[in-house]
């Protein structure tokens, strides 16, 4: 099975998975998002701060847009992300806990996944392989 790249999971949670909340997602996939929306964020400040004279720290139209844009499948992968350690996408709401809520995310998001089937999903780490669940239910 080949590996996608971390920018093919960016295009994919962007594209086949925008507004999924159902599933799992590997690392992988998260913080391959992550990776490429920050860099891209930080483009396109620049972008604004110097075509459209934005002052540093503040939003301007083309990084604006990219945050809308990028809302729903934030919100989507990290709570497919949520679900891979077994966990509930509502856990994200420790993000209002400043501090200890987001170091508490934090790690969620770097935990390892689960290693078998869980209430969210089969593990997407390993293949589709029919013969090895026979009589595990």
């Amino acid at each position: 099975m080949e590996q996608k790249s971390l920018w093919q999971h960016f295009v994919d949670v962007l594209t086949k998975d925008y507004a999924n909340f159902n599933g799992r997602a590997r690392r992988r996939e998260f913080w391959g998002f992550a990776l490429f929306s920050i860099l891209i964020s930080g483009v396109l400040s620049s972008i604004d701060s110097i075509i459209f004279d934005v002052p540093y720290g503040e939003n301007g139209i083309l990084s604006s847009i990219f945050s809308l844009g990028t809302l729903v499948p934030s919100l989507a992968v990290a709570t497919r992300r949520l679900h891979d350690i077994g966990k509930s996408g509502w856990m994200q709401l420790l993000w209002f806990f400043i501090l200890i809520g987001w170091i508490w995310l934090l790690v969620l998001y770097v935990t390892d996944s689960h290693e078998d089937t869980n209430e969210y999903g089969p593990n997407p780490k390993k293949p589709n392989d029919e013969i090895a669940e026979i009589g595990t239910e």
